[in-house]
C-alpha cells in the first residue's frame, strides 16, 4: 500500500533544506529522503571542510611570513590530526544545524535510505512505497572515477576520501589542474607536503583566460608547487613505496613520482541507481538530468535541482535552483536559470573571483568590447597588507556601457567581484560604479580607477 504525500524530496543537498522549509510553510506534507548524510557535498566534503582547512593552511603560511611583518615565531609545526579535528568539528556543527532546522519543520519528515522510482512520482525506500504529486531531486554528484591505466591497482584519494587524512603526505601528486586540484595543491604545500600537479591539458584551468591561468601558475610556483602539463596519456603505477605517473604514449616516460595521489579529474552525477527510466526522467549521455529553464524534468511533476541537473556545479547555483522552483510554484514569479550570470571563485590564496564573460568569450561575442586592467601592486590596501600578487580585469560593452565580465585575482577577490556582479544584474552603465565614492583604503576603491582607463579589446 502506498503512502501519500504532497511532495517527495530525494537528496538533502544545498537546495533541499530550503525547499523543504518552503514546502513546510505552504503546509504541504513532505518527506525528505537521504541515503547518506545531510548537507551533500558542500557541507561534508566540499565548501565547509575545504575552506576550514584552507584557513588552517593560511594561518601556518602567514606565521612563516612573520619576518615580513616585523615579528618572528618559531618554526610552524603542522599537526594534521588537529587540523582534521578542527575541520570535523566545523562540519559536525553544520550538519547539526541542518538537523535542527529540518526537525523544526511541522510538515516535513526525514527518512534515511536509498530511494528509487518504481513509477511516475512513485518511489520505494526501505520497503515502503511513497507517492506524491510533486517530486524534487537534489541528489548531487561525486568525484569521477577516471578510466586511467593503473587506477585500479594503485591506492589513491579523491576530494571526498582525502577528508579522512590525518597526516601530512610526504609528496602529494595531484592529477587534475582545475579548481579542486589547485585548492588542495596550495593547501597541502602550506601544510608541508611536496606537491606536484599533473594536468593533461596544455594549461591549468582550461576555461580561464591565459593571463589568469598564467598568473595562478606563477602564484603556486612561488610557493613551491611543481606543475606538469600536456600529460595526455597518463598511467599510474606502484614502484616500491612510491607511486609514479607515466606517459604511456611516450614509452612510459615518468612525469611525477610521489608518496600519495589525489585524483581530481571531474564529477559524475548520482543518478544511475534512481530508477529514472521508470519515472520517465531523461538524462544526457553523461548522466545529468535534463531540465528546462525552471528545473522541470521531462516527467510531469518532477524537478531536478543542484549539481545533478548539469546546469551549475556550485552551492550558490544549487540554492538559486531552489529559488527558481519556489518562485515559479508559489510566487507567480517566472524566474529562470538563463537569467543567471555565471559567477564563481577559485579559493586559492589570493582567491580568484569571476563573473560574467571571460575575455575569450567577449572576443567571440561580436560586441565592441572595452577592457580595463590593474595590477594589485597599484592597490594601496594590498601593499599595506603585503598581498600584492594578482590583478583585476573588467570587460565592458562599448555601446551599451554595461559590464560584460570581471575577474579579480588578488586579495579579497572573491568578495570584491560582487560589486561588479551586482552592476551586471542591475544592467546599469559602468559609469555608475565609476562615479561611486568608495571607502579608503580598500581593494574595491580601485575599481573606479580601473574603469577610468578602459581600452578597446
Amino acid at each position: 500500500m502506498s503512502e501519500r504525500y504532497d511532495a517527495i524530496v530525494i537528496g538533502a543537498g544545498q537546495a533541499a533544506p530550503a525547499l523543504c522549509a518552503r514546502l513546510d510553510k505552504e503546509g504541504l506534507k513532505t518527506v525528505l529522503i537521504e541515503r547518506k548524510v545531510l548537507g551533500g557535498t558542500c557541507v561534508n566534503n566540499g565548501c565547509v571542510p575545504t575552506k576550514t582547512m584552507i584557513a588552517s593552511a593560511r594561518a601556518a603560511h602567514m606565521a612563516r611570513r612573520g619576518g615580513e611583518y616585523g615579528f618572528a615565531v618559531s618554526k610552524a609545526r603542522i599537526d594534521m590530526a588537529d587540523v582534521k579535528r578542527r575541520k570535523d568539528r566545523v562540519v559536525r556543527d553544520s550538519v547539526k544545524g541542518l538537523k535542527q532546522w529540518l526537525g523544526g519543520m511541522k510538515h516535513v519528515s526525514l527518512v534515511h535510505g536509498h530511494a528509487r522510482f518504481i513509477g511516475a512520482r512513485r518511489v520505494k525506500v526501505n520497503g515502503r512505497t511513497l507517492e506524491a504529486e510533486r517530486v524534487f531531486l537534489d541528489v548531487g554528484a561525486r568525484a569521477a572515477a577516471p578510466d586511467m591505466p593503473g587506477a585500479k591497482d594503485v591506492p589513491f584519494v579523491d576530494n571526498s576520501s582525502i577528508m579522512d587524512v590525518d597526516f601530512t603526505p610526504r609528496h602529494l601528486v595531484i592529477v587534475g589542474g582545475s579548481y579542486i586540484g589547485l585548492e588542495f595543491a596550495q593547501m597541502y604545500r602550506r601544510f608541508g607536503s611536496q606537491v606536484t600537479v599533473v594536468e593533461r591539458a596544455p594549461k591549468l584551468l582550461p576555461r580561464e583566460d591565459d593571463d589568469i591561468a598564467e598568473e595562478i601558475v606563477a602564484i603556486l610556483k612561488r610557493e613551491g608547487v611543481a606543475i606538469r602539463t600536456q600529460a595526455e596519456c597518463m598511467a599510474l603505477a606502484k614502484e616500491g613505496r612510491h607511486i609514479t605517473i607515466r606517459l604511456d604514449c611516450e614509452r612510459g616516460r615518468k612525469v611525477a613520482e610521489g608518496s600519495h595521489v589525489l585524483l581530481a579529474v571531474g564529477r559524475t552525477p548520482n543518478t544511475a541507481d534512481l530508477g529514472l527510466d521508470a519515472a520517465g526522467v531523461k538524462t544526457n549521455p553523461r548522466g545529468y538530468i535534463e531540465v528546462d529553464d525552471e528545473c522541470r524534468t521531462s516527467a510531469q511533476g518532477v524537478w531536478a535541482l543542484g549539481e545533478c541537473n548539469g546546469r551549475g556545479a556550485f552551492t550558490h547555483t544549487s540554492y538559486n535552483d531552489y529559488e527558481i522552483v519556489a518562485a515559479n510554484l508559489f510566487d507567480a514569479d517566472p524566474r529562470r536559470i538563463s537569467d543567471r550570470i555565471p559567477t564563481y571563485a577559485l579559493f586559492i590564496d589570493p582567491p580568484l573571483g569571476r563573473a560574467g564573460m571571460t575575455e575569450a568569450e567577449a572576443r567571440k561575442s561580436g560586441k565592441r568590447v572595452l577592457i580595463g586592467r590593474m595590477r594589485m601592486q597599484r592597490v594601496g590596501r594590498a601593499r599595506e597588507a603585503g598581498e600584492t600578487q594578482g590583478f583585476m580585469k573588467v570587460l565592458v560593452d562599448a555601446d551599451s556601457k554595461e559590464l560584460l565580465g570581471a575577474a579579480v585575482l588578488g586579495m579579497n577577490g572573491d568578495e570584491v567581484v560582487h560589486s561588479l556582479l551586482d552592476m551586471m544584474y542591475a544592467r546599469r552603465p559602468y559609469t555608475t560604479i565609476q562615479r561611486a565614492v568608495h571607502i579608503h583604503p580598500t581593494i574595491t576603491e580601485l575599481v573606479p580607477t580601473m574603469l577610468g582607463n578602459l581600452k578597446p579589446l
